[in-house]
């Protein structure tokens, strides 16, 4: 068993405010975990920590073996290259069609391919949510569905070992929610990633989380299958799942 985030008695608050308190917990390679919680309950707050956005008040955070806390700005910037964050949003380019916005962080990480490689990648990462021949459309063109597709293929595209997917189906029909959530499942699948999924949405949290925990006021309330935590006894934890 390989751990690739490790955290241990994190915590983290802004003024009187406690967002985080006494976090503990393991994710292993090939493993996505889903955080539930109430909104403002803390779960973007602990994502933005393990990708160094934001630096805890106290305790030990590990990501594939390194310590975020205190990390160098050229060592983070390296392990940020491992690491996928699919924004809530889709954060596309406005100005920019799909193959630019594909092409922008292939540009600027790995400054060494060639065109030929770079439309490689851009064709894989298209076909790797279903978007074949969308490359001259613009963001403005798309629907949501598609906008969270070619979010998820940018992210892919540097072939990422973790992900870090915020609010995945936020804003989308159930069939389009369920169509992200499988695709989040086939890419697990396919790449082996590890993935940590921020969702309110239970359909999501269902059919792509191989284990779940829930965030209750800066605490891990509970820990879980969705099987497991839907029977629970516990009413906060059933609030979640009625």
């Amino acid at each position: 068993m390989e751990i690739i985030v490790e955290i241990q008695d994190l915590k983290k608050s802004f003024g009187e405010n406690k967002v985080l308190y006494d976090i503990d917990l393991e994710v292993e390679r090939g493993e996505n975990l889903v955080v539930l919680g109430k909104s403002g309950g803390g779960k973007s707050v602990l994502i933005k920590c393990i990708i160094g956005l934001i630096e805890p008040d106290g305790g030990k955070l590990k990501v594939f073996g390194q310590d975020i806390p205190g990390i160098s700005e050229d060592d983070l910037n390296a392990l940020r290259r491992k690491i996928g964050f699919l924004f809530q949003s889709a954060a596309l380019y406005d100005s920019m069609s799909v193959r630019e916005n594909l092409e922008f962080p292939l540009r600027r990480q790995l400054k060494n391919m060639t065109p030929d490689e770079i439309q490689g990648r851009v064709e894989e990462a298209l076909a790797n949510v279903g978007l074949e021949g969308s490359e001259d459309l613009m963001p403005v063109e798309l629907s949501g569905g598609m906008r969270k597709r070619i979010g998820l293929a940018r992210t892919l595209i540097l072939k990422p070992e973790l992900i870090l997917y915020d609010e995945p189906t936020t804003g989308l029909d159930p069939v389009t929610s369920r169509e992200i959530s499988n695709l989040m499942l086939a890419v697990q699948a396919k790449y082996n990633t590890t993935s940590i999924i921020i969702t309110h949405d239970l359909q999501c949290a269902r059919i792509t989380g191989n284990r779940l925990v829930i965030l209750k006021e800066g605490e891990f309330l509970a820990e879980g299958t969705y099987t497991e935590l839907e029977n629970s006894k516990d009413p906060w934890v059933k609030a979640f799942f009625e």
